[in-house]
């Protein structure tokens, strides 16, 4: 699959030729992620911190916006990271995996047996865990290219792979002579680095064609792509739809929809390549009905349809979920989901939070909650704290809790914060422990 590059340099996103030359620079990054993320996973490149173009902190220009990206999707993040640190620190803001450069390999290694940083990649991998972890195997006429891909150490791009595994859930290799040409990448270094390892690959740097991304998916190998992609020459749909197994499925993939506020399975049908692409070209969830022999979008008769926010194949490429927001029951029976019988969604934080937003965007007649202004919210919340702390009895404590819980809820949305937010915090505090 295709995970898109979101490069950053002086505040900008940008893209280079071989790492050095400026091919264009835009300011679109939350667009840029909001489309990117629906195909797949987000790399955010800080091309300034790789360069060293930072502060005392290890901060750069770029710091603010990367921060403001790393929870806008499945995003990994690089460019660099020199320290323990600052990979946990990235963690912590969202990032889902960091990716190490030059860091994980010895500035003048005394020989081939001893290139690797293995000190600094065991504490990392002690901090964070292996799987959170991406070496970079950059190579420049074959050899392992460090410091910005201004030098290279006298190891082969396999050598060098086969050593960095230990460490890593995945390789990232860059062909530094073909990025950012649009040429093409090395597919004959890229098999050879595919066959040496068992770990995940994905390759960088010259692809530029839905053909080698296609090439590529079979070999195993996963592509981050960024020239191809914002001069158009690449399209993520059609790469999306190219990557599936169609060939296992004989035609039709399963989709399973799952609800993005409270991650309960929907339902289950199935796609082909026209019902995929109305769900690309609609944003609406759209499958093959094999009983009618016709394409299908759920919700054309009853409205109750089904809005895509993202999707994701399966490590086998032939599933698909998809992340939507349903807009009424989805089950034909009037079940909430086809694999359950409550007619009602599921009672849940984002459901009491959309509710309160609707109370104020809407009030309707006799409604408590637009009643409350800032003054008497803040009072009910301490209200309410007292009162559950007064509690006698489970019974007790979940009435005052849910009580609480409004409140709690009501303010927050007076202050622009909903749950994600609060959740997003409580992760940030769990991993930079």
């Amino acid at each position: 699959m295709v995970i898109s590059s979101i490069d950053l340099k002086d505040g900008h996103v940008v893209q280079l030729k071989n790492g050095k030359e400026l091919v264009l620079q835009r300011d679109d990054a939350d667009a840029l992620i909001g489309e990117f993320n629906k195909y797949g996973e987000v790399a955010v490149i800080d091309l300034d911190a790789a360069m060293g173009h930072t502060n005392p902190k290890g901060d750069t220009v770029n710091t603010p916006l990367l921060k403001s990206l790393l929870r806008k999707g499945n995003v990994r993040t690089g460019g660099g990271v020199r320290s323990v640190k600052r990979a946990r620190e990235l963690i912590s803001l969202g990032a889902e995996k960091v990716i190490i450069g030059s860091s994980a390999w010895k500035k003048n290694p005394e020989d081939s047996k001893s290139v690797l940083n293995t000190e600094f990649l065991e504490e990392l991998v002690a901090a964070i865990g292996k799987q959170r972890v991406i070496i970079g195997v950059d190579a420049l006429n074959g050899k392992i290219a460090v410091k910005g891909w201004t030098e290279t150490i006298d190891v082969s791009l396999v050598e060098g792979a086969r050593m960095a595994e230990k460490y890593a859930s995945e390789l990232l290799f860059t062909c530094v002579e073909k990025e950012g040409c649009m040429q093409g990448t090395n597919m004959d270094m890229a098999k050879e680095l595919r066959d040496a390892v068992k770990c995940r690959v994905v390759v960088a740097g010259g692809v530029s064609t839905e053909d080698e991304i296609e090439e590529l998916e079979r070999m195993g190998c996963d592509v981050q792509l960024g020239m191809a992609l914002y001069t158009e020459k690449v399209s993520l749909k059609n790469a999306f739809e190219r990557c599936l197994d169609w060939k296992k499925t004989d035609g039709m993939i399963p989709v399973i929809a799952q609800d993005a506020r409270s991650s309960e399975v929907l339902m289950m049908g199935y796609a082909n390549h026209d019902a995929l692409r109305k769900t690309f070209e609609t944003g609406k969830l759209t499958f093959f009905s094999r009983t009618r022999n016709t394409l299908w979008t759920k919700g054309e008769t009853s409205g109750h349809f089904l809005e895509v926010l993202k999707l994701r194949a399966d490590c086998d490429r032939d599933t698909i979920l998809a992340t939507v927001i349903p807009h009424g029951g989805v089950c034909h029976t009037g079940s909430w989901t086809c694999f359950g019988s409550d007619p009602d969604e599921k009672s849940t934080l984002e459901r009491l939070y959309g509710t309160i937003a609707e109370r104020f965007a809407n009030p309707k007649p006799g409604s408590y909650t637009a009643t409350l202004d800032a003054k008497r919210v803040r009072e009910k919340v301490e209200e309410e704290a007292e009162e559950i702390c007064e509690a006698d009895g489970k019974d007790e404590v979940i009435w005052e809790a849910a009580d609480l819980l409004y409140f709690v809820s009501v303010l927050m949305y007076k202050e622009g914060v909903n749950w994600k937010d609060v959740c997003d915090e409580l992760d940030r505090r769990h991993k930079e422990k």
